[in-house]
């Protein structure tokens, strides 16, 4: 057994064209997400937020969330700067929402053990976590992009309140 591929250029090698293609899209939606949040007023944000896709979900919903979530920690490690969790999330709705998938984000918000104020997003399909569902309990739930209500998916389990 040869051992394996330390470098990064080398696990880039080994990776097949398609695999290439999404860490590619990564990169471009995590850059402009960034971008967006830096420049944009958060109410443009949003509003790209609280659209649903136009088609019913594909077959293989559940693979595509996987991959679409490797893709954007793989890129987001990398960054030159920060990719938190709103660089991270909005790239994961622009990226499954190209491709059919439904995702709701939440804002939520706790105190830190100093008494400061800290958000923080999440991504969800439906049950299936997308990305940064991690220690929610600590979170009180501020939001849903699209807003959660009649029509829309339920808010489903998470730990917010």
């Amino acid at each position: 057994m040869s051992a394996a591929p330390r470098s990064l250029a080398a696990r880039w090698r080994r990776l097949n064209w398609r695999d290439r293609a999404l860490l590619g899209e990564a990169l471009l939606t995590v850059t402009l997400a960034r971008l967006a949040i830096v420049l944009l007023p958060f109410r443009h944000v949003a509003r790209i937020s609280a659209t649903w896709p136009t088609r019913p979900p594909p077959a293989d919903a559940r693979e595509q969330i996987i991959r679409a979530r490797w893709a954007i920690r793989a890129v987001a490690r990398r960054m030159p700067f920060r990719a938190m969790c709103l660089e991270q999330g909005l790239s994961a709705r622009v990226i499954l929402h190209r491709r059919g998938v439904p995702t709701t984000l939440y804002y939520g918000v706790m105190k830190d053990e100093q008494g400061q104020l800290m958000a923080h997003l999440w991504v969800r399909s439906d049950a299936i976590d997308v990305i940064g569902t991690e220690d929610l309990a600590r979170f009180t739930l501020l939001a849903t992009f699209p807003p959660v209500g009649p029509g829309s998916p339920a808010l489903g389990s998470g730990g917010a309140r």
